[in-house]
């Protein structure tokens, strides 16, 4: 896979910020809303097609995390949500981003060979964690989230899509039968 040019910056700046920072999760949280909110609003209309820059920032932010020795999957479950609200902020769909932050939190796992189920789990976390925060369906964002993971990962690679898969149906943390309705057959 080959990094964006804005998501090479994204990575760069969470290094920059989060290396000196005394608090490396409130630092990383707040250097991936930034990163969000300013570039959405540089963009203009909020579409489902400027949103992917959403997955994007999350890539960054898990490939900076990586560099500093943050927890990839820590990263990931604290970027997703402080992407999906850097997208409330700004007044853009909520649901669409939860789905392309998890997106971007698996994709930059697997460019950095973290455990992709790991991580997607801790993305829908975050996931769900934000949408509840902002008052939105946390069982549609569960649903559409986990969906998307395993779509994401399985364009990875058979493997991932069966990894993540297989984590999302056995994690405790998500909403087992939300999960098991989304994903069956």
């Amino acid at each position: 896979m080959t990094l964006s040019n804005f998501t090479q910056d994204v990575k760069n700046t969470v290094v920059s910020v989060v290396r000196g920072a005394d608090d490396v999760v409130s630092a990383l949280r707040t250097t991936v809303k930034n990163q969000v909110v300013g570039t959405l609003k540089d963009a203009g209309e909020i579409t489902s097609g400027t949103l992917e820059v959403v997955g994007d920032v999350v890539s960054g932010a898990i490939l900076g995390a990586k560099d500093v020795g943050v927890t990839v999957v820590g990263a990931a479950r604290d970027s997703v949500s402080a992407a999906v609200s850097g997208v409330s902020e700004v007044g853009g769909d909520v649901m669409t981003a939860s789905v392309k932050a998890v997106s971007g939190a698996i994709k930059g796992a697997a460019e950095v060979g973290e455990d992709v189920g790991d991580v997607a789990v801790a993305a829908v976390g975050g996931a769900i964690d934000a949408a509840g925060k902002l008052g939105k369906d946390t069982t549609e964002v569960a649903r559409m989230t986990a969906v998307g993971a395993v779509k994401t990962a399985s364009e990875l690679g058979e493997e991932s899509g069966k990894t993540v898969r297989e984590t999302l149906l056995s994690a405790a943390s998500l909403p087992r039968d939300v999960i098991q309705s989304a994903l069956k057959g």
